[in-house]
C-alpha cells in the first residue's frame, strides 16, 4: 500500500487510466469549494448586456420586445365621427323633442365609413350616418337611430329634390355620439415605450398609426448541447442501459419561454472535438447539459477552462451543484448538470436569466408567486440554497422533494417550488412562505 505522501496516491490524475489533469480540473477529485448563488448571479450579470436591435414586419411582431419608443405622428382617429348608428345634425334642431312632440328634420344624405357626405349640414336637416363615419360638416351630434322615426308623408311643405324627412324623438346635446379628432391618440406622443413585450392589442395600436415595419430587440440564438453515450434522442422507447433525452425538449421549451431562439441539432457524444465544437457553434449562449460534474468523462468545464473562461464551477444549492458559468468568445456557457431536475434548477436561476436580459427582458422569473403555510417542516443546512418542490393542498403547502436531482415526476407533481436560502436552517411546519408556481 502506498503512503498518503506518495503522488500517485495523492493525485487522481497519475492514476492508470486516468489523464494527467490541469490544475482547477475537478474530474475525481469534487469541488474544492463552492460558489454561493449570489456569487455566481453576481459574476453573470456583469455579463449581461441587450442584444442590438432589427427591424421586422408587424405582422411578426407579437411577444417580441421593443427596442426604441414608438411616436405617433398621426390623430387617431384624424377626424370627428360618429360613434352610433343614426342621423348626423345640429344639436338644437332637437331641442323640445319628445315622443309626443316629434320635430321633422329634412335627411339631405349619407355619410358612411370611407364615404363621407359632401356636403355641410344646417338646423333642420340631418344625414343619416353609421358607426365609425365621419361627421358632416356643420353638424354637432348624432341622434340614435331608436330615437328617430322615418315618415314619408311628413309636413305640407315638400322637402328638397332627393331629400326625405325624419322626426326626432328625443333630444341630444353638442358632442353627443360624436368621436372626436385625436381622442385615441395625439400626434407627438409615444404611444409605446422601449422594453415592452408587445401583446396582441399593442400590435393593434401600432397598425393604428401606420407602423407597417417594428424596431425590437434580437432574439438570442440559443445552442443546446445535450451530451451522454447513453442518451437516446427525445420520444425514443428506453431500452438495455439507455435512456430517451428529457433535457433537450424541456430545456427547448424552456429557452421558446424565455425569448430564445434554440439550436438543437441532435445529440452530442462525450468526446473532446465533439463538445469543443459545440462550443464553438454561432450563438450567444451555449447551454450544455451533462458532463459537467467531477465524473473522469465530464469534459465539459475542462474544455470551457482550455478554449475560454471558466469564471464559476460549483454552486453551494440543491439540486444543480455541478453547474457551471463561463465565456467563450462573445458566448456565455453555461453548464447544467444531466439529471434533468438539477438541470430545470439550474436553467432558471442562470441561463434563463440571461436569455431574458439579452432579449431585453426583465430578469426575475416568469413565474407568479403567492404566499401559503407549510403543512410540514422542511430541513436544510445553512450555507446550502435549496430548491424544494412543493405541492398545493387544501391552502397548505405540501414539500415534496428537496433531492432527487433525477426524479423528473416530482416537478411535473409539483405545483411550484420553495427557495430556502443558504443562510437559513429551512422552515418550520406552519410557517408562511412564497411558492413559486410553475404554471
Amino acid at each position: 500500500m502506498r503512503s498518503k505522501t506518495d503522488p500517485i496516491a495523492a493525485d487522481p490524475s497519475t492514476r492508470p487510466g486516468l489523464p494527467r489533469q490541469s490544475e482547477g480540473d475537478v474530474r475525481m477529485r469534487g469541488f474544492a469549494k463552492r460558489h454561493t448563488v449570489a456569487q455566481a448571479l453576481q459574476w453573470l450579470d456583469t455579463q449581461l448586456r441587450t442584444l442590438e436591435p432589427e427591424t421586422i414586419p408587424l405582422s411578426a411582431a407579437a411577444g417580441r420586445v421593443l427596442a426604441r419608443d414608438v411616436s405617433s405622428d398621426v390623430d387617431v382617429p384624424g377626424f370627428d365621427r360618429a360613434t352610433m348608428d343614426g342621423f348626423a345634425l345640429v344639436a338644437s334642431s332637437t331641442e323640445g323633442a319628445g315622443p309626443y312632440s316629434r320635430l321633422p328634420l329634412i335627411v339631405v344624405g349619407d355619410s358612411m365609413p370611407g364615404r363621407p357626405f359632401d356636403g355641410v349640414v344646417r338646423p333642420g336637416e340631418a344625414v343619416r350616418v353609421m358607426t365609425g363615419a365621419p361627421l358632416p360638416g356643420g353638424a354637432d351630434a348624432v341622434l340614435p337611430a331608436e330615437f328617430a322615426e322615418a315618415d314619408g308623408g311628413g309636413p305640407a311643405a315638400s322637402p328638397p329634390e332627393g331629400g326625405h324627412y325624419v322626426y326626432a324623438l328625443g333630444t341630444v346635446s353638442p358632442g353627443k355620439h360624436v368621436g372626436r379628432r385625436g381622442e385615441d391618440i395625439t400626434s407627438g406622443t409615444t404611444i409605446l415605450e422601449r422594453g415592452r413585450t408587445l401583446r396582441a392589442q399593442d400590435i393593434g395600436l401600432l397598425s393604428s398609426v401606420g407602423q407597417g415595419q417594428i424596431s425590437v430587440v434580437r432574439r438570442p440564438r440559443v445552442r443546446l448541447a445535450i451530451t451522454g453515450n447513453e442518451l437516446l434522442p427525445a420520444g425514443t422507447r428506453p431500452a438495455g442501459f439507455q435512456i430517451a433525452d428529457a433535457n433537450g425538449p424541456m430545456l427547448s421549451a424552456l429557452v421558446e419561454r424565455d425569448g430564445g431562439v434554440v439550436d438543437f441539432p441532435g445529440l452530442v457524444r462525450d468526446d473532446r472535438q465533439s463538445i469543443v465544437d459545440a462550443l464553438h457553434a454561432d450563438a450567444d449562449i451555449v447551454i450544455v447539459s451533462g458532463g459537467s460534474s467531477v465524473g473522469v468523462e465530464d469534459l465539459a468545464p475542462t474544455l470551457v477552462a482550455e478554449h475560454g473562461e471558466l469564471a464559476v464551477h460549483g454552486i453551494a444549492m440543491r439540486p444543480s451543484s455541478p453547474t457551471g458559468l463561463g465565456r467563450l468568445g462573445h458566448r456565455l456557457i453555461f453548464l447544467l448538470p444531466g439529471n434533468p431536475v438539477s438541470s430545470l434548477c439550474a436553467y432558471d436561476f442562470f441561463a434563463g436569466r440571461a436569455i431574458r436580459a439579452l432579449g431585453g427582458r426583465a430578469t426575475a422569473w416568469p413565474y407568479r408567486s403567492i404566499r401559503a403555510k407549510l403543512n410540514r417542516k422542511i430541513s436544510s443546512p445553512v450555507g446550502r440554497l435549496d430548491y424544494a418542490r412543493v405541492r398545493l393542498e387544501d391552502g397548505l403547502v405540501e414539500p415534496l422533494a428537496v433531492g432527487g436531482a433525477s426524479v423528473l415526476s416530482s416537478t411535473t407533481r409539483a405545483d411550484g417550488f420553495v427557495i430556502v436560502e443558504d443562510d437559513s436552517e429551512g422552515f418550520a411546519e406552519g410557517a408562511e412562505v412564497d411558492v413559486w408556481l410553475y404554471d
